[in-house]
């Protein structure tokens, strides 16, 4: 190896060890005097503020992932955080909290949406991250349910690309006779599942790891899951990207206790229930439109304790801290039976 590229490797461990040294002291002191934990805003300030020092050849999301995993590390060393998420491992819930928080963390796999938020709830995890809609099958409203009734703060979302495949023990798709997948999956996959499966057994499973796992003890049986779920459990990939959109998205949500401070992207969700009295849902809406406040989801969902009436839950760009953004809020409140602020956090640059 070239002596010059030695002498940098040298330096650069050599600060990595002293710049980690550094955080991991300022880690230990912040969470002796403030009792708080991981901070997604403080982590994607560390992020653009390395990344936008990179000048190349290498990306800077490449860079961004490589910081992130060290990032991570050095947080384990202290406290790594306890993150819940509909397992198990494999799944895109997996997948995204991965991306989010880095490898170096204590996972709670748990199996349904309810446990996701109940684990954060009672405190035995620090963080759940839960799937809230999809780019091609809509919202999921088992998150919308828990979201109504948490206690906890959205603390920041998370956008993953979803790339189905097609695994199985055989080798060879012709030799397939059932099909496992979650139902959000294979209502993503029908059209490519009509043309090249259209005479397999189809079971429901309550998630797309589970699937690969359980397609894993059949040799007529294949599954729809992540690639990342074959190689967990030894599958052959018969066919990657089978999804019927290649623009297939999930929105993820990250829940935990510490709230956000404004950043100047931020979004803001929010649940209410107007009124019962015309002109009640124009209300709700005019002050968006009085306050140049952009409005980037409205999504209804029936009030399970009161028939025929409804909960609105809307997403917008601000944070609720901001003047616009409160008195904004202010003037809704004069329409509405109730509002709760489900959260403020990090816009992510695709939203």
């Amino acid at each position: 190896m070239n002596e010059t590229i030695r002498d940098m490797d040298k330096q650069i461990m050599e600060l990595l060890s002293r710049r980690f040294g550094l955080y991991i002291d300022e880690m230990k002191k912040n969470r002796a005097e403030t009792g708080q934990g991981f901070s997604v805003v403080e982590r994607n300030d560390e992020l653009d503020y390395i990344s936008g020092l990179n000048q190349g050849p290498l990306s800077k999301e490449f860079i961004r992932k490589i910081y992130n995993e060290l990032l991570s590390h050095a947080r384990s060393l202290v406290e790594p955080p306890r993150v819940a998420f509909l397992g198990p491992a494999g799944t895109y819930a997996h997948i995204a909290m991965l991306e989010i928080f880095g490898e170096s963390i204590h996972e709670v796999p748990v199996k349904t949406i309810h446990e996701v938020f109940t684990e954060v709830g009672m405190g035995r995890a620090d963080l759940a991250v839960a799937p809230i809609e999809n780019s091609t099958e809509g919202v999921v409203t088992d998150t919308l349910d828990e979201l109504m009734e948490m206690e906890n703060k959205i603390v920041a979302e998370k956008y993953l690309r979803i790339s189905h495949a097609l695994v199985s023990v055989s080798d060879d798709i012709k030799k397939v006779k059932k099909l496992y997948s979650h139902p959000q999956a294979l209502a993503q996959c029908k059209e490519w599942l009509r043309k090249n499966l259209p005479n397999v057994d189809i079971h429901q499973v309550s998630s797309t790891s589970l699937a690969a796992e359980t397609a894993s003890w059949d040799k007529l049986a294949a599954a729809i899951s992540s690639e990342a779920s074959a190689k967990i459990h030894n599958l052959n990939v018969l066919k990657t990207h089978i999804e019927d959109s290649k623009q297939n998205y999930t929105r993820f949500f990250v829940i935990g206790k510490r709230e956000n401070p404004p950043t100047g992207n931020d979004k803001t969700s929010i649940v209410c229930a107007v009124k019962d009295r015309p002109g009640a849902l124009y209300s709700l809406l005019r002050p968006f439109n009085e306050h140049g406040i952009n409005m980037t989801k409205i999504e209804s969902r029936p009030d399970k304790k009161k028939m025929w009436e409804y909960n609105f839950f809307i997403d917008f760009i601000g944070h609720k801290d901001t003047t616009v953004v409160k008195t904004a809020m202010e003037t809704m409140k004069e329409d509405l039976v109730f509002l709760k602020v489900l959260g403020s956090y990090p816009r992510e640059a695709n939203s």
